[in-house]
């Protein structure tokens, strides 16, 4: 206990001295990367020698959540600080509005006088009001640009804004790690602070590594997970075994092709890997490693098999943590290979980059300060955490749901109650399941467990109810997702839905 004091006010002592000189600070983000693609995860079939260093420089956080397992939404949660239903922003739900992406952390930064850069994937759309047009991609409000629409793409030359590397980089991946240091070169010239936020494509289907790499996984067998395959999905709901995460199991080759699949997906990672020392290099070059935060994330998982099922979306394990790093040079404890079981989640991101700049944090973000974990592996900084799926696929939406998350347990609403299906709840105790292969909802033993996330789940619905937006078909959710309200009052809701841009509100 004695030597936690010390090491906290150490880190206390340091963060002061550095608070007149602002850190520079860079956040990199993959796509559809699980936590078991890295070996500092624990998977020792895989090559993640930088990401890994990173880890053992800094804090490896186990209990790291995307709030909402696919990219639209889960990016405009990490640029926001807010869930889901406060960003207005998912796939056929609508675009984030102007209003909220002035209060970005990307916005606040340059505001504040950071020299900011982006690079990759941007992710979402903005328009102006609910019913206004759509804007272009915020270009002019980074310093440097290198981001693109949509999914972008894996040859360099077809990513507009990052054309002058592609004789060089030909694939997208190192690209942006050559983007990443060009940018540091020039940003360390000038007499500001930089924020470079830069997203991969990668792992993104469709699977396309760089040939670059074609020998680092050739011929390799991969440990298959101990929740891998059907069988380790009977006990799921009905509604979770309806969307294309199902099929994609045997279409994506999961079944019969394991080793295949699974080499390309990680061909994929180690590009990632070898631009992060990319990065990591120049800083250094540069002379700025030792005033720099990284924070490396996904913005969300997959499932690569796991209880039969592809993809993501789902607010299960391998779709929902993902893996997260921080390394703070600047703080005496790094370098201890730092870990934290805390709870964490996307949503932290935001108010955590502009705690670190010295900025306020907005009264509207949801998340907490990550650093107070980095100081203290022993803290915490949540007890609960919201998992969202209301991304519309075809048909009806029936593999909506709402789940919450503690660091030991989890409890997911299925809402959808028509068409041969009945209202199911999961509950999975992650700290003796953390495969998830038994659901105890029914079991005696767990009802006072299970009563607590049934009061944890309302509270966070409650919340949901007064902060939705009241457009893109989000406050009719506060009525869906009620444990307590009967379908026959539901239905209607789905059977009329909102249209992207309306104002008018649901029940």
């Amino acid at each position: 206990m004695k030597q936690r004091i010390i090491t906290t006010l150490a880190v206390c002592t340091a963060l002061a001295s550095f608070a007149e000189k602002k850190p520079n600070i860079i956040y990199l983000m993959s796509d559809d990367q699980s936590s078991y693609t890295m070996g500092c995860y624990g998977n020792h079939d895989v090559q993640t020698p930088n990401l890994d260093r990173l880890a053992a420089d800094g804090m490896a956080f186990d209990n790291h959540y995307d709030t909402t397992a696919i990219c639209m939404a889960s990016r405009a949660t990490v640029m926001t600080g807010m869930y889901e239903y406060k960003t207005g922003c998912n796939f056929k739900h609508g675009e984030m509005l102007s209003n909220t992406w002035k209060k970005s952390y990307p916005m606040l930064l340059r505001e504040a006088g950071y020299m900011t850069a982006f690079a990759g994937k941007f992710g979402f759309e903005l328009r102006d009001t609910p019913d206004g047009k759509k804007l272009e991609l915020p270009a002019d409000d980074f310093d440097r640009w290198g981001g693109g629409p949509g999914q972008t793409l894996y040859e360099t030359k077809k990513n507009k804004s990052m054309a002058a590397y592609a004789e060089e980089y030909p694939h997208s991946t190192l690209s942006y790690g050559a983007f990443g240091r060009d940018f540091i070169r020039d940003a360390a010239k000038a007499e500001k602070p930089f924020c470079l936020s830069i997203s991969f494509k990668a792992a993104h289907r469709p699977t396309t590594p760089d040939p670059k790499f074609d020998d680092v996984y050739a011929g390799k067998t991969f440990k298959k997970p101990d929740n891998y395959g059907r069988e380790s999905g009977e006990h799921f709901s009905k509604q979770s075994k309806q969307g294309r995460q199902y099929v994609r199991f045997e279409e994506w080759g999961y079944n019969d092709n394991y080793d295949k699949v699974m080499a390309t997906y990680h061909q994929q990672v180690y590009g990632i890997d070898v631009a992060v020392g990319m990065i990591r290099d120049a800083l250094k070059e540069q002379g700025v490693a030792d005033n720099t935060v990284i924070i490396y994330t996904s913005d969300n998982g997959f499932f690569c098999g796991s209880h039969g099922l592809g993809s993501k979306v789902l607010p299960y394990e391998e779709a929902t943590r993902v893996p997260m790093i921080i390394y703070d040079p600047r703080l005496p404890n790094s370098g201890e290979k730092l870990r934290s079981d805390a709870l964490t989640g996307n949503i932290d991101f935001a108010p955590t980059i502009l705690k670190l700049a010295g900025l306020p944090v907005p009264g509207n973000m949801d998340g907490a300060d990550l650093m107070k974990l980095y100081g203290n592996p022993q803290e915490s900084i949540h007890d609960s955490l919201t998992l969202i799926n209301v991304y519309n696929q075809s048909g009806p939406p029936v593999t909506h749901s709402m789940a919450v998350v503690t660091k030991d347990m989890k409890y997911i609403y299925w809402g959808y109650a028509a068409d041969g299906f009945e209202v199911s709840e999961e509950l999975y105790h992650l700290g003796k399941d953390p495969h998830e292969l038994t659901n105890q909802a029914g079991n005696p033993e767990y009802s006072v467990a299970m009563q607590q996330m049934r009061k944890s789940y309302d509270k966070h619905l409650n919340h949901w109810k007064a902060e939705a937006v009241p457009y893109n078909n989000y406050q009719p959710y506060g009525t869906i997702f009620d444990r307590n309200v009967d379908w026959s009052e539901k239905e209607p809701l789905l059977a009329k839905p909102q249209k992207a841009g309306s104002k008018k509100k649901g029940k």
